[in-house]
């Protein structure tokens, strides 16, 4: 099968939740799906992804992990790799070490703007179940570019935040079960091939990685924020994508709202605990001195006691999580990843 024979692709992002959510859609969609699918689902960057076997698995279509610029066949099931951006040009997909998104690498909104850029209408994007926000601008960029987009319904998502992050920022074609995502999607790419052929003769090559992910131009689309990028240090602005306000940095690092107040959050904790080490290395410094001064003990000793104290009371604030809050705990980028992992470790028993 030619891969022109089709002119549309499908790309689903997902993260926590979403291994069993994609293993329900492989198992609906048929054995002559018409459109490749590529699919980000948000993993630690060190796991060994198991996904491609349990997609393949599930219903008739193969699923596994692309090599870089390898060409789209419809009927195949991308799945982005571990600490891999994927992005899509036109009939080919791209595997791009590039700078994190919203605090992941791959990141769903890199690989839904690189659909936008490279299918414009031709492309159709599904947006599951997940504790962050990312996906839901370029979600939007799809519906932009005339595209067709899904949001599962996040009265059954596993984990709602996602999909209504990109119900609050626009309204989405489709607002659907898992149950109806699958056989969606086989109408609606039977539909692209009965319609879309005089769209298929296109050569462009689609968008480049530094199109999909610009560095260095960030003056012109913003203002610089007085903030610092979590990642790198580097300044960052503040962009708006319609009404949607994210922030990037020079080198490309790019955060939502709730990956930037996330990363905040990280940055206060690892500030906290440095103090908590500043503190007992304090209160060890006092006590050698008051063992080698012997007119200074008292001094030194009282003043050691005071620092363990304040290093006991910081050390239980964090431990308890006080300073994260009881949202911050919830969608903790580290919580979203660990159900990730676990639903895979399950799902392969």
């Amino acid at each position: 099968m030619q891969h022109e024979e089709d002119g549309s692709v499908v790309v689903i992002g997902a993260s926590a939740g979403g291994v069993q959510a994609l293993r329900q859609i492989a198992g609906a969609l048929p054995a002559d799906f018409r459109s490749a699918v590529v699919v980000v689902l948000h993993l630690w960057a060190e796991a060994r992804s198991l996904l491609p076997h349990l997609l393949s698995q599930c219903g008739p279509l193969p699923a596994k992990h692309p090599d870089d610029m390898s060409t789209l066949e419809p009927g195949v099931i991308y799945v982005a790799p571990p600490n891999r951006h994927v992005i899509l040009r036109n009939h080919s997909v791209q595997v791009y070490n590039g700078p994190r998104e919203n605090r992941h690498r791959p990141s769903i909104d890199v690989l839904f703007r690189s659909a936008a850029l490279a299918y414009g209408k031709r492309a159709i994007g599904v947006l599951l179940t997940g504790a962050d926000d990312d996906g839901a601008s370029g979600l939007k960029r799809i519906s932009d570019a005339g595209g067709i987009t899904i949001v599962q319904d996040p009265s059954e998502a596993a984990f709602p935040m996602m999909p209504l992050s990109a119900l609050e920022s626009f309204n989405p074609d489709f607002k659907l079960r898992l149950a109806e995502i699958g056989p969606t999607l086989a109408k609606l790419t039977t539909e692209a091939a009965r319609q879309g052929r005089e769209e298929m003769g296109n050569k462009n090559p689609g968008p480049s990685p530094e199109e999909v992910m610009p560095e260095g131009s960030v003056e012109k689309l913003g203002s610089p924020s007085a903030f610092t990028c979590p990642d790198c240090g580097g300044t960052l602005w503040e962009l708006l994508d319609g009404e949607l306000l994210h922030f990037r940095c020079r080198v490309g690092h790019n955060f939502s709202t709730e990956a930037m107040a996330e990363a905040d959050r990280d940055v206060v904790e690892h500030a906290l605990w440095g103090a908590v080490r500043t503190l007992k290395e304090s209160a060890d410094l006092c006590r050698r001195i008051a063992r080698n001064t012997a007119t200074l003990h008292d001094k030194f000793m009282q003043r050691a006691a005071e620092r363990e104290h304040n290093a006991s009371v910081l050390r239980g604030l964090l431990v308890s999580g006080v300073f994260r809050g009881a949202a911050g705990s919830a969608g903790n980028g580290n919580d979203e990843f660990r159900t990730t992992s676990e639903s895979l470790a399950d799902a392969e028993k």
